[in-house]
């Protein structure tokens, strides 16, 4: 791995890609798909986001692709959750809920870290920071043939989108990198998590049937 990379930017995105690669795979599980159907579902899920990210701030090949560890971890992940599918879905719901938002929060926070690192404008920053959130979740949905959930589901991108600008502001505050991530975690977390319990949605129009 090239020795230029953000430590933290890593650290955020091998953690995000083992929870999203758990997710990815329990979704494949819920819809039938085989062993090899689980591993790619959990694949996409984990990197999308973040190879999505990495070709549009020109960061190529994307780190997911030239860091073995990343495909390791989506990989191993997604081998897991169709191993030990009965224990983990033995976890309470909320339990896993708790770890999407977790993962959410740290794709958004590294998204954002990464693209402010190379120098894009803020306001990108904060774009790419939710693309590297959602990203993969989209892919998985389109796999599936479902309408991506970051679409039609409570606030989800936008608590991404929240903490990616929680993280920007404080980091042209003056904070130093690692407390304006953790900030911008929490602000994510806290946001979906709250979404989740008091039901808040974006408003959205009701189609009118002839």
């Amino acid at each position: 791995m090239p020795a230029k990379q953000n430590p933290l930017v890593v650290g955020l995105d091998i953690t995000g890609t083992f929870i999203f690669a758990i997710e990815g795979a329990l979704a494949a599980i819920q819809a039938n798909l085989d062993l090899l159907g689980v591993l790619v579902l959990g694949f996409s899920t984990a990197l999308g986001g973040g190879i999505i990210r990495d070709v549009l701030i020109g960061a190529s090949p994307p780190a997911a692709l030239r860091d073995w560890r990343y495909a390791t971890l989506a990989l191993t992940g997604g081998a897991l959750t169709f191993i030990c599918y009965r224990q983990v879905i033995a976890v309470p719901h909320l339990a896993l809920l708790s770890l999407d938002a977790a993962g959410l929060a740290i794709f958004a926070v590294a998204g954002t870290e990464k693209s402010l690192e190379l120098g894009i404008s803020p306001f990108i920053a904060t774009m790419m920071g939710t693309i590297t959130a959602v990203g993969g979740g989209a892919l998985r949905d389109l796999l599936l043939t479902h309408v991506p959930a970051v679409l039609r589901t409570d606030i989800y991108a936008t608590a991404a989108l929240f903490g990616s600008i929680i993280l920007v502001l404080l980091r042209r505050a003056g904070l130093r990198p690692k407390p304006a991530a953790f900030f911008g975690f929490i602000a994510c977390f806290i946001v979906r998590m709250l979404a989740i319990h008091l039901h808040w949605h974006l408003p959205s129009v009701n189609p009118v049937h002839s």
